[in-house]
């Protein structure tokens, strides 16, 4: 049996062998590689393990690696360009080329290229949440008894239509409610009364919004690691795991109702203290700059060789 609590710079794991139980060993992980092949073998088996379910995606949709390389191209010459110019001098496409073992002339092709425009990847999804957590918390849009009204789709004050102006921007109400009836969340009746179904916003089976959902909150798991491989311990970020290799199959749906139950829950803490502080939900939060910050919280398992 492996029991493993990990994060990017601490991992305690120990293992039980024969009844007799080992002292937690912890390791640091950071710059202190043994050697260079060492560190250059670690990193690939880490890309195999997370393209595979990656691949496994693109495929699903018809993906060729021609495009995935092009993609992949873009990139490194983007990342490149932002993150390896030598200090002191400007960056050139010769400097990017070193770094990314592609030619100049490839480096220039792609730089004249439209730029991956993905900033905006998740805008609709997370919009669509931020509605249904105001739904579920702002006294205008709830009824008598403290749950969710029904609310007319129309109307200036309390209406679906104000809760979507509040709070997804400039998304029409329609675009919002389509998603939010595909996904089982709410209902309209014939009197475009809006009804929430659920209490947590869930995206449908639509590949696009799938895959929108895979580019945000794997690049955000990403953007924490290598933040954390980098960063001091005062100013490493949260990012910790449990698991267990040998469980019963029988265990895992107890396991998956209480990760739900107990993920929710401290989710829709998280929530309400963000929307406190966050401008486009509170107008009277003040501070400067404009940051993006949240938690993620997933369950996994997979299948152990016997």
């Amino acid at each position: 049996m492996t029991v493993c609590i990990a994060g990017t710079r601490h991992l305690v794991s120990y293992r039980s062998s024969a009844g007799l139980t080992r002292a937690l060993t912890p390791v640091v992980f950071g710059n202190n590689f043994p050697n260079m092949e060492t560190q250059t073998s670690t990193i690939l088996l880490a890309l195999a393990r997370l393209l595979r379910p990656i691949v496994r995606v693109l495929l699903h949709n018809k993906v060729s690696y021609a495009t995935f390389d092009e993609i992949a191209r873009q990139v490194f010459v983007e990342v490149a360009d932002e993150h390896f110019a030598i200090d002191g001098k400007k960056q050139t496409n010769s400097r990017i080329a070193v770094v990314t073992g592609l030619s100049r002339k490839e480096v220039l092709r792609i730089k004249r290229l439209e730029p991956l425009a993905d900033r905006d990847l998740g805008k609709q999804f997370h919009r669509a949440a931020r509605v249904v957590s105001a739904w579920t918390s702002e006294e205008r849009f709830m009824d008598s008894d403290s749950k969710p009204a029904v609310l007319p789709f129309d109307g200036a004050d309390n209406s679906f239509s104000a809760l979507v102006a509040s709070h997804s921007g400039d998304m029409p109400p329609r675009a919002i409610l389509d998603d939010l009836t595909q996904a089982g969340v709410v209902s309209i009746d014939d009197d475009r009364n809006v009804r929430l179904l659920k209490t947590a916003y869930v995206p449908s089976q639509d590949a696009a919004q799938i895959m929108r959902i895979l580019g945000t909150d794997v690049g955000d798991l990403g953007e924490t690691i290598v933040h954390n491989l980098h960063a001091s311990d005062r100013d490493s970020r949260f990012q910790l795991k449990v698991a267990y290799d040998n469980l019963p199959e029988e265990a895992l749906n107890d396991f998956h109702d209480m990760v739900s139950q107990r993920g929710y829950s401290v989710l829709k803490d998280f929530d309400q203290w963000l929307r406190q502080h966050d401008r486009d939900s509170n107008p009277d939060a003040s501070g400067s700059g404009r940051m993006r910050a949240g938690v993620g919280i997933y369950y996994f398992e997979e299948q152990q060789e016997a």
